[in-house]
């Protein structure tokens, strides 16, 4: 009997301890729009989640989950992560206009510099100015991609006068004012449906960063490509890197350390010269690929630059519409973007 009792006491100690060390394994559920093998999940999501993977000696695993496998529309994504039925996403700001009316200033015409620059300033925004915004979400890091240029199918834009009937796709509200401004028929639509419509003709072209052209094959699919010339980009686009709050709540402090350090200024800082470096080889392809490529300046920049002011008047009056002061906020996204370029 008393051998009995010790083997049953054995196997109750025994599932205890199975049960505390499968406790201390965490799974966090990633979900994006972009293919496995897009930049943003080969080169800067996987290797993330490795790290901390090590960093936690195997004990917090993330399961990839690419194209939106586990359902929904890129603009889902947010609710998703907000409501817990993803822990984490990458995702695009502007894909839900009005969600995050603070940030949105940095997708604001002429605004961005290099991307590395340019996210620093975006990551202090939102743990700062910005950080109502983002209120529902454990931050992991906001960064912006490389300065955004204008790529088509057959016209290759010298002009303004070049832009107009072009039916354009736009990522945000403010790039699609900006297009409707220059004599452009805006489109708006997340960027993995960019491709079939180019080939359905449903638009002429789109601005896009060269970084993300590749992942859905867009320099073969356009062959003309425009820049703007000067120190600050057309335009940008912020992206989310967040996670659900209450799963972040519920880990163990040891295992929110982890996090924690893998998280914040220095992530974003590594998103953004990870983002700058894409463009050459992306841009590369397009060489490759046969495409003619053009650069404004002078007075066709300075006429892009009043429409963009236009759009920037624009903004400032709707933020100011929903109780924000939109005039400090362009002010200071700006500053900041100053403060960082400073110190390179």
């Amino acid at each position: 009997m008393n051998k009995i009792l010790g083997l049953l006491a054995t196997t109750i100690i025994s599932a205890g301890l199975s049960f505390s060390a499968s406790a201390d394994k965490v799974t966090l559920k990633f979900h994006t729009f972009v293919p496995m093998p897009a930049n943003s999940n080969a080169k800067f999501v996987k290797p993330w989640a490795d790290k901390v993977t090590k960093e936690s000696n195997g004990e917090i695993i993330t399961e990839m989950y690419p194209s939106m496998q586990l359902g929904g529309k890129p603009p889902q994504l947010v609710d998703q992560v907000r409501e817990g039925v993803v822990d984490l996403a990458w995702t695009v700001a502007g894909y839900t206009p009005g969600r995050f009316p603070r940030l949105s200033v940095f997708e604001l015409p002429f605004m961005p510099s290099s991307a590395k620059i340019t996210a620093q300033a975006v990551q202090e925004f939102v743990e700062t100015a910005g950080a109502e915004d983002l209120k529902d979400y454990k931050i992991l890091a906001v960064h912006v991609h490389a300065p955004g240029m204008i790529h088509t199918k057959k016209t290759l834009i010298k002009s303004v006068a070049d832009f107009k009937g072009l039916k354009l796709r736009g990522p945000t509200r403010s790039a699609t004012n900006l297009l409707k401004k220059l004599g452009a028929t805006p489109v708006g639509m997340p960027v993995p449906k960019v491709a079939p419509s180019l080939s359905k003709g449903v638009i002429d072209g789109m601005v896009v960063p060269w970084e993300i052209m590749p992942s859905f094959k867009l320099q073969e699919l356009t062959k003309s490509h425009t820049n703007i010339a000067g120190n600050r980009g057309l335009y940008t686009t912020p992206f989310l890197f967040i996670m659900n709050k209450a799963k972040y709540n519920s880990l163990s402090n040891a295992h929110k350390k982890i996090i924690d350090n893998n998280a914040g200024m220095s992530l974003a800082k590594q998103a953004g010269i990870l983002w700058d470096g894409f463009e050459g080889p992306a841009k590369s392809l397009a060489v490759k690929a046969g495409g003619e490529f053009h650069v404004l300046s002078g007075a066709p920049v300075a006429e892009i630059k009043k429409a963009g002011d236009e759009v920037i008047q624009d903004w400032i009056k709707k933020a100011n519409s929903k109780g924000l002061d939109g005039q400090k906020l362009y002010d200071t996204a700006k500053s900041l973007i100053a403060k960082y370029e400073k110190t390179y």
